[in-house]
C-alpha cells in the first residue's frame, strides 16, 4: 500500500486526519497528525483466467415476461374487486389513464407495475422464462477486420 503523504511502499497504513482531511499514510507520516484507526490490508485473490470464466459461466439465464393475456386478466381482476378504473388507479397511486391504456391493451406494463398489480388483484402476470445462451463459434469469417488491412513489419 502506498503513502497518501510520502509515497512510499508501507507494510502498515494508518487512517490519519491531517488538517482537517484524512489520509491513509505510513508510520513516519503518521505523526504528523492524529491517528484514526489502522488500515487492514487484505490480500486480494489472483485473478481467474478465460478458462475459469468459461467454466463459471452459465448458458441458461431466467427472465422475467409479462403474459400475452395481461389485459384481460388485469380488467376481471379489477372488477372482482368491484372497483370502477379510477377507484382503482387512486388505490395503485396511478394515473387513470394508464389503467385504461394496459386494459386496452395499448401499454404493457413493467415488471415492477406488474408486481404490484400482482399483489393487489392476486394474481400471475409476470412469468419466468429460460433461455439458453450459445457460445458464437469462432471461425474465419468472410469479413474484413480491421485486423485484415494492418500490415506488421517484422
Amino acid at each position: 500500500m502506498i503513502c497518501d503523504m510520502c509515497g512510499t511502499d508501507a507494510e502498515r497504513l494508518f487512517k490519519t486526519s491531517l488538517e482537517g482531511s484524512e489520509l491513509n499514510v505510513c508510520g513516519g507520516c503518521s505523526k504528523h497528525g492524529r491517528v484514526i484507526s489502522e488500515i487492514k490490508i487484505r490480500e486480494l485473490k489472483p485473478r481467474k483466467t478465460k478458462e475459469e470464466i468459461k467454466k463459471q459461466s452459465p448458458d441458461k439465464e431466467f427472465v422475467f415476461m409479462i403474459v400475452s393475456d395481461y389485459a384481460e386478466m388485469i380488467k376481471k381482476g379489477r372488477e372482482a374487486l368491484g372497483l370502477k378504473q379510477e377507484d382503482f388507479a387512486k388505490k395503485i397511486n396511478e394515473k387513470h389513464a394508464l389503467i385504461h391504456k394496459i386494459e386496452t391493451g395499448h401499454f404493457k406494463p413493467g415488471i415492477e407495475l406488474a408486481r404490484k398489480l400482482e399483489k393487489i388483484l392476486k394474481i400471475r402476470l409476470v412469468e419466468q422464462q429460460e433461455e439458453v445462451n450459445e457460445q458464437p463459434a469462432k471461425g474465419k469469417t468472410d469479413a474484413f477486420t480491421i485486423g485484415d488491412f494492418i500490415k506488421i513489419k517484422k
